[in-house]
């Protein structure tokens, strides 16, 4: 079963791979989902492309915004030019894009986007007939009927969300965003209104607010929980899920590192029961109360949670290792910490973690400091080489 990880840019892509990911999901500058992501420009996404196969992974680069006409004189050279780089697979949810790409990149596989709304398997069979290679499954399918799918459709691939934010529209079509904003979700330009909070004006009494919830923060009724899935896997597996997903090109590196890791170790352990050190990392990244969603049944009450929209924050993320050294590393600092304080290195292999005590921090000028400053260079002296591409975290103590 494939590991498929997000990468909102060159860095976090390669991030992903080397903490276990098979597969890399991006974009290009235009036609995805997620333009407030950095993305990838083209030169970008060639280098993008040759990195992940010289580590023998794939890319796969979504085209999957609900195309206008407008869009339509742009796509051609669009689509040509990810065949001309190799791309593993386009991301299509648009059957004017699919055919396009069938014409224009005949060579590329095509995926169908979760904004397809697949959810059958006749609509799984639907889209295996006219070329497709892989489908990206609803959100709102429980795993018995994804069985069957694969039962009933058995030579096209299968694959599935299991982590990251959820939305609270069916499967991603939400009209929030453009109705209050003027910026289209189905364009790449979702500005999460389901994340604010929200109260009630009745109209002969202006100004006058209601909570529609009977307590002072107000109500987040549209607020979804995160996806987490990782005790699930033994059961994806079984049932013969091709690809498992986790959602996030906006999200950090550390993120894309951290999770893409714990699910590496959950499909590696097979059909075992995935350990509880394994979903407790999940927990060590910023996330929203976790749900499993729709997994066992279709009217699940276990996807919302309207007491607020902010993240859980456990630990945080200070930063990534630039260089080693010998025993000296080399941290770029996203946040601050000081002497004193225990901060954590996660790598690649699990088995590399360090948990230390910092006791000398010297800057870039070889200055000793008490305290980083974010967008600065450090360099710690420690008693052991450590591995590349480590990250650097800590726990959050409440005061």
């Amino acid at each position: 079963m494939e590991l498929l990880a997000p990468a909102g840019d060159l860095n976090k892509l390669k991030y992903a791979v080397y903490y276990g990911a098979d597969a890399v999901y991006a974009a290009g500058h235009d036609f995805g989902l997620r333009a407030k992501s950095t993305n990838f420009s083209r030169t970008n996404l060639k280098e993008a492309v040759d990195f992940c196969h010289q580590y023998d992974r794939k890319l796969y680069i979504t085209v999957n915004i609900f195309a206008h006409n407008s869009d339509l004189e742009q796509l051609p050279e669009y689509l040509t030019f990810l065949q001309e780089i190799s791309v593993d697979a386009i991301i299509i949810s648009d059957p004017g894009v699919f055919a396009l790409a069938r014409e224009f990149a005949p060579n590329v596989a095509i995926h169908i986007s979760t904004q397809a709304n697949v959810t059958s398997w006749s609509a799984v069979d639907f889209w295996y007939k006219l070329g497709a290679k892989r489908i990206i499954l609803a959100r709102e399918l429980g795993i018995n009927e994804i069985t069957e799918i694969k039962i009933k459709v058995p030579g096209i691939e299968l694959e599935t969300f299991v982590h990251g934010a959820m939305c609270m529209s069916y499967s991603g079509r939400c009209l929030i965003s453009a109705f209050l904003n003027n910026r289209s979700a189905n364009r790449g330009l979702c500005t999460q209104p389901c994340r604010w909070e929200y109260n009630l004006i009745e109209k002969s009494r202006p100004g006058e607010f209601f909570k529609i919830e009977e307590d002072e923060r107000g109500s987040y009724f549209f607020n979804s929980k995160d996806l987490n899935l990782i005790k699930r896997i033994p059961q994806l597996l079984e049932a013969g899920v091709d690809s498992i997903k986790i959602e996030g090109r906006m999200k950090s590196l550390y993120y894309v590192a951290a999770v893409t890791r714990a699910y590496r170790t959950a499909i590696d352990a097979g059909t075992n029961i995935v350990s509880s050190s394994i979903q407790e990392e999940l927990n060590k990244v910023s996330h929203r109360y976790y749900s499993e969603a729709f997994f066992d049944k279709f009217d699940s009450t276990d996807t919302q949670y309207y007491g607020s929209s902010a993240y859980i924050r456990e630990y945080q993320f200070l930063g990534e290792v630039q260089k080693v050294e010998g025993t000296s590393v080399f941290i770029s600092i996203k946040a601050k910490f000081c002497v004193g304080e225990e901060i954590e290195f996660i790598f690649p292999d699990n088995k590399d973690d360090l948990r230390i005590k910092v006791e000398l921090i010297f800057n870039e000028e070889n200055e000793h400091i008490q305290l980083t400053k974010p967008n600065t260079i450090i360099r710690l002296d420690l008693d052991k080489k450590l591995p590349e591409w480590g990250i650097v975290r800590k726990k959050i103590i409440e005061e």
